[in-house]
């Protein structure tokens, strides 16, 4: 992918980490990876294009966005100059506080976007993490097809299982188009 395209997708990351961490309650990582999940495959199966770039794999807890966690338990330098982590002791465990540095700039996102964003605030703002495991958790979502009738844990899950028959889904047929022009865009900046 472009380095242009890399920053854009970091930018829109490193700024729906900071939206979700603020509009919604205890927002540690299992939460923060389940609204990521939520965001990118309703997005994709709307548009065929995720808003941040992350790669989801099933993991036990659901969904999980490998590379993120291993940056956020190793910082880079540019996510260090946006987020501050702590550990928060919560009863029997601990849950990891990212505070952001920066504000939030919604001119980044699309309406689209923006809409799917707010939406799932409001659905889960006040959800428990644990909840947010169940709720990925659900008979023939993406997790549960990869997970348990595929080849299971730790495996990517693709993409392409956002799609459904539904009304405000893409065909398979747009989503293989809206990968081919993503492709193009790479190799136009010589990316992989």
């Amino acid at each position: 992918m472009s380095k242009l395209l890399i920053n854009h997708n970091r930018e829109k990351l490193f700024n729906l980490i900071t939206f979700f961490v603020k509009n919604t309650r205890n927002c540690g990582e299992t939460k923060l990876f389940k609204l990521l999940y939520y965001a990118d495959f309703r997005h994709v199966k709307e548009t065929g294009k995720s808003i941040t770039g992350l790669k989801y794999f099933a993991w036990e807890r659901g969904p999980f966005p490998k590379k993120l966690y291993y940056e956020i338990k190793n910082p880079p330098e540019d996510f260090k100059k946006f987020f501050s982590t702590f550990q928060v002791p919560r009863d029997e465990y601990t849950i990891l506080k990212i505070v952001p540095k920066e504000k939030f700039n919604e001119g980044i996102f699309t309406k689209r976007e923006m809409k799917i964003i707010k939406e799932l605030i409001e659905v889960f703002g006040p959800v428990p993490g644990n909840m947010m495991v169940k709720c990925t958790h659900l008979a023939n979502d993406p997790w549960d097809i990869v997970f348990k009738k595929g080849e299971g844990k730790g495996e990517y899950i693709d993409y392409i299982l956002a799609l459904d028959t539904s009304k405000d889904s893409i065909t398979e047929a747009e989503y293989k188009e809206k990968q081919k022009e993503i492709e193009m865009l790479r190799s136009l900046f010589n990316e992989e």
